[in-house]
């Protein structure tokens, strides 16, 4: 009978034996050597990301939804990514987050929540849509509720994807876009909160990043977008619309104020003298592009 063989991330790392006996800078330098290699697997697989990108903001354009799948620290991390979508993006709904164990487990591991396939699978049909896209997040690639709720996806008609630690785990084969972040053992055998997750949190960031770019979200590197809910991001907004109007902080705070601090709004407003109705309409005219509805270069 063969040996079943370990996802690499559960292999005991060459690299960092004796860690408990080295002094604490030694202890720190070991571990960050080993996290740079986070950056470098997402480097390798930016063709794939990039495949991913394109084939989700065309469902997000026709209306769909991203929906993230995970367990422990994968799925907290699909939490938290969607979570910054709004207040950044001003894109509510847009990226949905679903955690094995419900909101529970944010902050407590639910116990076996992660090993029931069936639950997730009718979680997925639940509300994931054929418009849809579904990215199932797995260090191992072989989470049972993540490959339940991609089973539930794929049954659904949507588009599936995950973003996985292990070549050989079994969402690879049961996604249409798998993107395979080979960090390899962690300095702390199994310990996939370490630069497993780094690798997948910077690859979230730039699907959702690049999927708001391609949304219209972002004009130029600057966050058009943004809902003005505090102190900080109205001063954002003031600065942006500022820059972007060319005009001073007086007509731009009047802008802002009429237009609910539509950052968008607002400088469409000055830079073609309308009012926010009609600015709005604008904008809507030109599918939320900036460049386009107000004239920019």
């Amino acid at each position: 009978m063969s040996e079943t063989r370990l996802p690499p991330t559960e292999e005991p790392n060459p690299s960092t034996r004796g860690l408990d006996r080295l002094n604490t800078l030694d202890l720190l330098h070991r571990i960050n050597d080993e996290d740079r290699k986070a950056a470098w697997a997402v480097e390798r697989e930016l063709d794939t990301l990039a495949t991913l990108v394109d084939a989700v903001a065309e469902r997000l354009r026709a209306g769909g939804r991203l929906h993230y799948f995970g367990a422990g620290t994968a799925g907290r991390l699909g939490v938290l990514d969607a979570a910054e979508i709004e207040p950044t993006y001003a894109a509510p709904g847009v990226i949905c987050a679903h955690l094995a164990g419900g909101p529970t487990a944010y902050l407590r591991a639910v116990e076996g929540a992660e090993d029931d396939e069936d639950a997730g699978r009718r979680e997925a049909l639940g509300c994931v849509r054929s418009t849809d896209a579904a990215l199932g997040i797995s260090a191992s690639g072989n989470t049972p509720y993540v490959c339940g709720a991609m089973r539930g996806a794929r049954e659904a008609g949507a588009l599936t994807a995950c973003l996985v630690n292990n070549p050989s785990g079994r969402l690879v084969e049961m996604v249409t876009v798998a993107v395979v972040l080979r960090t390899g053992p962690e300095a702390v055998a199994g310990s996939t909160r370490m630069k497993a997750a780094s690798a997948q949190k910077m690859s979230l960031t730039l699907v959702s990043t690049a999927l708001m770019v391609k949304l219209g979200k972002v004009y130029d590197n600057l966050m058009v977008d943004v809902v003005a809910s505090n102190a900080k991001l109205r001063e954002r907004a003031l600065r942006l619309t500022c820059a972007l109007a060319a005009c001073d902080p007086d007509a731009a705070r009047a802008a802002l104020a009429a237009c609910g601090y539509r950052v968008k709004t607002a400088v469409i407003m000055l830079r073609r003298r309308l009012d926010a109705q009609q600015a709005e309409q604008l904008l809507a005219d030109c599918h939320g592009d900036l460049r386009a509805a107000a004239g920019l270069a």
